[in-house]
């Protein structure tokens, strides 16, 4: 339990942190709590004075009291006025503090290691920019509009109690705490429910983004009702967990209320016996009872946030742990930008693994040189795409050695080494934007006519001409209003507006039809010429014209050579290409018959 409440007093500490660049609208808020309650206490005891100028027999003074009404009202208006620029101030308080957060967060999307993005479900992620900020920017806001004007009223009603009478405030003053240390009780209780049910609130934000974006998998598979099925194991495990953590947070309110009925009551008896006294006169045991409520007041609208605090401070704790994540190890100190680059590439002795306990690759040599082309084959999960993560740089190898042009990766900044390669990936990513803005990303200083001769090489301007916007278009998100043989197009079309020294192609014309795929091979072929190139493809026939054809094997390359002395030699390669061609060669005659 101490473990916890000194997690809870670092995370609403880090939380404070945030807040503390806008203190000046913080003490703004200060200062309009203590003339929204400073009002706000005022107008009791005219009321007071009122009632006093009411009841004694045969001295009714209406003038007085109607003057007093008149005060009252306008102490009403300017504490709700006062009230309103506090919470004015709270709320930009709270709004700046998460859009620091989300601009932190999305800066250590950046910043971390891909393998922490690969690791983590997406709509989690997702989850904790969106969701777990929202929940931070509540509480927050919940609570300091209730410190500020909570601890102001119950500091100025206890000193306004203790000026009428002593004894009575001291009664308020024993019988208070009570409530306190019920809230606190219960909020031990709620506060793991909280926990959780902002952990089940990432995890059915993943499964939903999982599902959103593959509809047409789980419709062509008629996996609907088992994903129904998925969903609702979730979203009753979220369920539950709300509900136990509402129905426990929402303890506290009613029984602070009960507790600070006490009070009221324990006030009015106390009171009623000082007024037959003569010790306190109507008006003044009026105001007392007001007072009382007020002090009160305060711990009532506490415990009615907890919920609100509670899930804050859960949210916090998950935006901290991923701020917290370690960063991708830094450039060395000393790395300087690759101005240029022949294309050169030698790689010895990389062992790499995903999980160290299970090795992928294992004493990987390889040497290029400029304006070779090496495609790289070899069954599913042999490392294919792993080397490609390795050269550049999106995973770090455990040992050996990678360079370019006899200068190591390592002692590279990555921008500049990035730079110096163009990709084109299976899957293709566009974002929301027009055709020539995703034709543009990695030239964005690319002038249109530079554009649509990138678009003409790719095969794709005739298609971006005939729509209605031409290249002013928006895509939907991911390309959502192309085919996949067109997004593909475009991001060929990107990389050929950038003509990068070097080229990686990982299955990039694997949704692209056949007699489009044979125009843009040329296309490729004069892309490529001077250009070092790798090229990753499960279909053979396009990487015939290689220089080097690396087959690999359980991340090792079992055979290397050209085409024409890979088949000669009538091993694995001759076998899968063989393979392939028989399987191509039955096709087109179950096609004919």
């Amino acid at each position: 339990m101490a473990e916890k409440n000194t997690n809870t007093k670092a995370t609403v500490k880090r939380i404070l942190g945030y807040a503390a660049p806008y203190r000046s609208k913080i003490a703004l808020a200060l200062l309009f709590a203590v003339l929204y309650v400073g009002l706000n206490l005022t107008a009791p005891v005219l009321v007071g004075y009122a009632i006093d100028n009411a009841v004694k027999e045969g001295e009714v003074h209406f003038n007085s009291i109607i003057n007093l009404l008149m005060f009252v009202g306008v102490t009403v208006v300017c504490s709700s006025f006062f009230q309103w620029l506090m919470n004015l101030c709270t709320n930009s308080v709270a709004y700046f503090t998460m859009r620091d957060l989300r601009r932190d967060i999305y800066r250590k999307f950046n910043s971390v290691p891909l393998k922490y993005i690969d690791g983590h479900p997406h709509g989690d992620l997702i989850s904790r920019i969106i969701n777990d900020v929202d929940s931070v920017g509540d509480g927050l806001q919940q609570g300091i509009t209730q410190l500020f004007s909570g601890v102001v009223m119950i500091i100025c009603t206890l000193g306004f109690m203790i000026f009428l009478n002593v004894y009575i405030a001291l009664v308020v003053v024993i019988i208070t705490p009570l409530s306190m240390f019920v809230a606190a009780f219960i909020t031990r209780i709620s506060q793991k429910m909280f926990r959780e049910q902002s952990k089940t609130q990432g995890e059915i934000s993943a499964y939903i983004e999982e599902y959103i974006g593959g509809q047409k998998i789980v419709k062509a598979f008629g996996y609907e009702e088992h994903s129904v099925e998925n969903f609702e194991e979730i979203n009753e495990r979220l369920r539950v967990c709300g509900q136990k953590s509402q129905f426990y947070s929402s303890l506290a309110n009613p029984s602070t209320r009960f507790v600070n009925g006490l009070v009221t009551a324990a006030v009015c008896a106390v009171g009623a016996v000082s007024v037959i006294n003569g010790n306190l006169s109507v008006g003044q045991i009026a105001t007392f009872i007001t007072y009382a409520n007020q002090y009160t007041k305060p711990f009532n609208e506490v415990t009615g946030v907890i919920p609100q605090l509670q899930s804050a401070l859960a949210g916090a704790d998950r935006v901290f742990d991923m701020l917290d994540e370690e960063d991708q190890k830094p450039d060395l100190p000393d790395a300087y930008d690759l101005k240029e680059c022949s294309g050169k590439i030698d790689i010895e002795n990389v062992n790499f693994s995903y999980v160290p306990e299970k090795p992928l690759i294992t004493d990987f040599s390889l040497h290029v040189k400029p304006g070779q082309r090496i495609a790289i084959v070899g069954p599913t999960g042999c490392g294919k795409t792993t080397m490609i993560n390795l050269l550049m740089r999106f995973y770090d190898i455990d040992s050996g050695t990678i360079m370019i042009d006899d200068k190591s990766i390592y002692n590279l900044t990555r921008s500049s080494m990035r730079q110096k390669y163009g990709m084109v990936l299976q899957d293709s990513w566009l974002y929301n934007a027009s055709i020539r803005d995703n034709i543009a990303y990695g030239k964005p200083d690319a002038t249109p006519d530079e554009v649509k001769e990138a678009a003409k090489k790719a095969f794709i301007n005739h298609f971006i001409e005939r729509l209605p916007d031409g290249y002013d278009t928006i895509i939907t998100e991911e390309g959502g209003n192309l085919s996949q043989g067109q997004r593909q197009l475009m991001c060929i079309a990107r990389v050929m507006l950038c003509h990068p020294p070097m080229l990686i192609l990982d299955e990039a014309t694997s949704s692209i039809d056949t007699r489009t795929e044979i125009r843009i091979q040329k296309a490729f072929n004069e892309m490529m010429k001077g250009r070092t190139s790798f090229i990753v493809a499960h279909r053979l026939s396009t990487i015939k014209e290689a220089d080097i054809i690396l087959v690999m094997k359980d991340g090792n390359i079992i055979e290397q050579g050209n085409h024409e002395e890979l088949i000669s030699k009538g091993g694995f390669y001759h076998n899968l290409y063989n393979s392939q061609f028989q399987k191509t060669t039955e096709s087109v005659i179950i096609a004919k018959s």
